[in-house]
Parts: structure tokens; sequence; C-alpha cells
């Protein structure tokens, strides 16, 4: 009997993610049946169920998957010296997202969207999941952190702000345009971008202006 390549097993998995995350995101995750994920991937219950036992099993791989990618964007910005700025590393993390191996691209960032949000209220209730988004989001903090201290090392933001409060807001600045997407529609990445900017460029403005003044 020919042995199946890892990279056979890995092409199932991603089929499997792929569909369900489509079904999901189509209609939620309760309204959802295993069922629904065998016609969507195009595969046998056996197929399917070798890999994932649940639906449960499903989101919460989809979950990591998403919080893998993220972590990615944010390693390679760590790396940069200067670190680029948030509004840059917000649009690459996103981007990445949207056009990564979990295949949200196809119902566009409000599908990406939607799903999260199933994938949140699902926490609630499910502590296993619950677990995942702890060290999911545990990870974005400390990669936020490190990256605000390294702004104010750099004399690009005020060092007397604790960075792990900015970290925080910046994150949830990040969680606000999620929900946005879910609840009313299509909102392009740039338009998250270019609030950023804004915001970042208050000071800057204000320093202009108070030197206009003086002069």
């Amino acid at each position: 009997m020919a042995r199946v390549s890892q990279a056979h097993l890995d092409a199932r998995r991603r089929q499997i993610l792929d569909g369900a995350a489509r079904c999901f995101a189509r209609n939620g995750f309760h309204a959802t049946s295993m069922q629904d994920v065998l016609r969507e991937a195009g595969l046998s219950a056996g197929a399917v169920y070798r890999y994932f036992r649940s639906k449960e099993e499903i989101i919460g791989a989809i979950a990591r998957e998403c919080f893998t990618t993220v972590r990615a964007a944010f390693e390679d910005a760590s790396r940069e010296t200067p670190p680029p700025p948030p509004d840059v590393i917000v649009g690459r993390a996103l981007h990445q997202v949207y056009e990564g191996p979990a295949g949200f691209t196809q119902g566009g960032g409000q599908s990406f969207a939607r799903l999260i949000l199933q994938v949140w209220s699902e926490t609630l209730r499910n502590d296993e999941l619950a677990a995942i988004l702890r060290d999911g989001f545990g990870h974005l903090r400390e990669g936020w952190t490190a990256l605000v201290e390294s702004y104010q090392q750099a004399g690009l933001v005020r060092d007397d702000i604790p960075a792990d409060h900015m970290a925080r807001t910046l994150i949830g600045t990040v969680q606000g345009f999620i929900a946005q997407q879910a609840l009313f529609g299509e909102v392009d990445v740039e338009v998250l971008r270019n609030g950023l900017r804004g915001v970042m460029s208050m000071g800057a403005t204000a320093s202009a202006a108070s030197a206009e003044r003086a002069s």
C-alpha cells in the first residue's frame, strides 16, 4: 500500500479548514453542521474526522492559524530598524490574514470579520477556545508592547505612557475595525491605516502649528 505523503495530508487538512471557514462565515457556526462542512470541502466523513473530531476543533484550528499569521507579521516588523509605524504593521497583518492560507479572500474582509466575531462569541461557552484566544491575545500584547518600547527608545512616541497601555489600545482599534467589517459591511484596510496615520499626526500637527504662531 502506497504511503500517503505529508504534502497530501497537509492539502487535505487545508481543504477542510477552507471549506469550514466558508461555511461558518456564510451561515454561522451553530447553523453549520459537520455534514455542511463535508459537502463544502468535497470530502467523506472518514476523511474529515481523521483530522478533526468536531466543529469546535476546526474553529480552534482556524483561530490558531490566524494568530500564527499575525505573529509572523510582528516578528518581521521587529527585525526592521527602525520598526515600521503602527499603520504599516496593521496593514501588513490584516492583508496577510486575508490573503493567507485560510482562504478568506473568497469572501473579502467581511467574510473574515464575520468568522472572527463568531470565534469571539464561542469563547463565552467554550473554555478550550477561550484558552486559545487568551494565549493569542497574550502574544499580540507582547508583540505590540515590544514595538511600542522600540518607538519610545527612538523618540517616536511619548515615553511617559506605559507601553502595554498603548499596545492594548492598538489591539482594541483593530478589534473595533473587525467588528465594523462584520456588522456594517466591507471596509477597506486602508481606512484603518489612514485613521491611524491621522491619530499619530496629532502631536506633529500641533507642534507645527505652535511653531508657526511663535514665528
